[in-house]
């Protein structure tokens, strides 16, 4: 329950902590019909290779070996899409996203990729799943858990959901340290990002306030040690492009 006066950041901006899910929804609504081609424009495309490797490392079964992945804040379906053309006969997904209309983006898309029997689209919060416990095989999330209000609880369920001996993966922006990069990164960011959302989507204010979240959110050992407090060991970190990305990893053991 949040505390009366608890503040957390939307962006750069201190908010009430009950607010933030609200704020980050209207983001989502706003955004949620251009969502994939502005991470195609955003990244230069970059963002389909970090996607191909965590699916990679996420590594699902190629047989008929059943294998249950729970991919949080996916709406669109990207994540589950990738696992199931990796993966064998026995895959299934469940992609949960507080988001409506990110959730039927993703089904759309389900429909025309004929993957309607083996990815479902539940609505759901990050920080309190409605699934039981140890009932899935791996876990994922992709540039999503950042603009969850409560990291630590989300952390938590993922852990709770997740089977003995199964993976958590998260894919999120990181830290750009290496010199000359950054300086480019942040020009790119602030001075082209919010622009180019107004023009394809009309809205430069939810890209104002992503790429603000990006610069919030934990330095890769500090959240590392955040998912070892939710329970999970063997907890481990890569970084991409230069630290614009980071893959986490951990086992529930």
């Amino acid at each position: 329950m949040d505390r009366p006066g608890e503040t957390t950041h939307f962006g750069f901006r201190d908010v009430p902590l009950g607010d933030k899910q609200t704020l980050v929804n209207d983001v989502f609504h706003s955004v949620a019909s251009r969502y994939d081609l502005m991470n195609d424009l955003m990244s230069g495309g970059l963002h389909r290779v970090w996607k191909d490797i965590m699916i990679t490392a996420l590594d699902p079964p190629r047989g008929d070996r059943p294998f249950a992945l729970l991919d949080v804040a996916g709406g669109t379906g990207d994540i589950s899409f990738r696992a199931a053309k990796a993966a064998g006969a026995g895959f299934h997904a469940t992609v949960c996203d507080i988001n409506t209309d990110m959730l039927a983006v993703g089904r759309e898309r389900a429909t025309k990729r004929h993957l309607e029997t083996q990815v479902d689209f539940v609505e759901g919060n990050a920080e309190a799943l409605a699934f039981a416990d140890r009932s899935f095989d791996a876990y994922t999330i992709a540039f999503g858990i950042r603009n969850v209000p409560r990291i630590d609880l989300a952390l938590r369920e993922a852990h709770r959901v997740l089977k003995p001996g199964s993976r958590f993966l998260c894919l999120e922006f990181s830290t750009v340290e290496m010199p000359g990069l950054d300086r480019i990164y942040d020009l790119f960011s602030f001075k082209v990002i919010p622009p180019l959302g107004r023009m394809i989507t009309g809205d430069a204010e939810s890209y104002q306030y992503l790429v603000e979240s990006i610069r919030k959110f934990p330095k890769p050992n500090a959240f590392a040690d955040m998912i070892r407090e939710a329970g999970f060991a063997r907890v481990s970190w890569q970084t991409l492009s230069g630290g614009i990305v980071a893959l986490h990893s951990g086992w529930r053991l």
